[in-house]
């Protein structure tokens, strides 16, 4: 990692427009987010072509804000940093095209960066990632188990085979009655309940590392929908837990296996429904089991933001060429996959 660097970092993947300082790989100068929270509540999620749209209104505003607030000027800094996939590609658009023309207008290094990276490089304002490490990142989009053997080297060892965690909680939301974006509220009401539903738990038991959740999806809308119909009333707080469990149990199994075969001395939860409490704490008994240490992203830190791609950036940026002139959003950017031992 670079010795006083300085990184004008950006984040747009999605629905949130944040741009960053970063100092030395670790420390926050500043971290400006605008969000489009409300702006997709009346759809029920994230509409790409609203928020393309507010991005480009947002951006200019975001770069001057977070350069003001870390009392820096462009000949501060060192380099420029961007997400350039995976997300939606007119998002990802407004953040490279943003960057691009800040780090050539100014004569500074650009360096791409994964945003799966940057949400496992979160905790690097924790502490420094100890390597091998095994990441379990959990968001709206991606629910994923990353093996990283050494610094630079990411490889996806287990995903979704369907609907991400993060997904799921939204649309169950939904059902519930709950605003865009249901994961925090439903989270507290699971606080409340008690697991009293027998949802399944998919994929738990077989001999991979992947995941599934549209199955659990479904049933609880079934059970919510045939008690509507016989004019049952069911437990809120109980349908939340009882979901919450089974995708709690389901993220434990699967982190706990891979655990036993691969030989990481750092487990990290990352992403943006890595900030809810039962998944936070039963990944913890997990990782105390089998004796790894447990690092979890800073719960302002779990959401799209910009900091942890300066993070990453400082980390990644002499394990990869520098980003070019051509560089371009790649909405299905991924991790190469661990090769097959069996």
């Amino acid at each position: 990692m670079q010795e006083n660097s300085m990184i004008l970092s950006f984040e747009s993947s999605c629905d949130e427009t944040s741009v960053a300082v970063i100092k030395n790989g670790n420390k926050i100068l500043s971290n400006v987010v605008a969000t489009q929270i409300k702006s997709h509540q009346r759809f029920g999620g994230v509409v790409p072509e609203v928020a393309s749209r507010h991005h480009i209104e947002e951006i200019t505003i975001c770069i001057n804000d977070a350069l003001q607030r870390a009392n820096v000027t462009y000949d501060d800094l060192t380099a420029v940093a961007v997400t350039y996939g995976p997300g939606l590609v007119g998002a990802l658009l407004i953040g490279v095209t943003a960057a691009k023309v800040v780090a050539w207008a100014h004569n500074l290094p650009l360096i791409p960066i994964n945003h799966i990276a940057g949400h496992i490089y979160a905790t690097n304002f924790v502490k420094p990632i100890t390597f091998p490490a095994m990441a379990l990142v959990v968001s709206g989009g991606h629910t994923e188990l990353v093996w990283m053997p050494k610094e630079g080297k990411f490889e996806i060892i287990g995903e979704t085979r369907d609907d991400a965690a993060g997904e799921a909680f939204d649309k169950i939301g939904r059902v519930l009655g709950i605003n865009y974006p249901a994961g925090p509220t439903v989270d507290a009401m699971a606080q409340k309940g008690k697991d009293t539903f027998a949802f399944p738990r998919a994929m738990e038991a077989d001999d991979n590392y992947d995941f599934s959740f549209s199955g659990l999806k479904s049933a609880f809308i079934n059970t919510v929908h045939h008690a509507d119909q016989i004019g049952k009333t069911l437990n809120k707080n109980d349908l939340a837990a009882s979901f919450e469990a089974a995708v709690v149990d389901v993220l434990a199994e699967k982190s706990q296996s891979a655990l036993e075969k691969y030989p990481a001395k750092e487990f990290i939860l990352a992403g943006g429904v890595a900030a809810n409490h039962g998944i936070r704490e039963r990944l913890a008994s997990v990782a105390s089991k089998e004796n790894v240490e447990f690092v979890k992203a800073p719960l302002k830190l779990c959401g799209d933001n910009a900091a942890m791609i300066g993070a990453a950036a400082a980390a990644m940026q002499h394990h990869q060429e520098a980003g070019k002139a051509s560089l371009n959003a790649d909405p299905g950017l991924e991790f190469e996959w661990a090769p097959n031992e069996n």
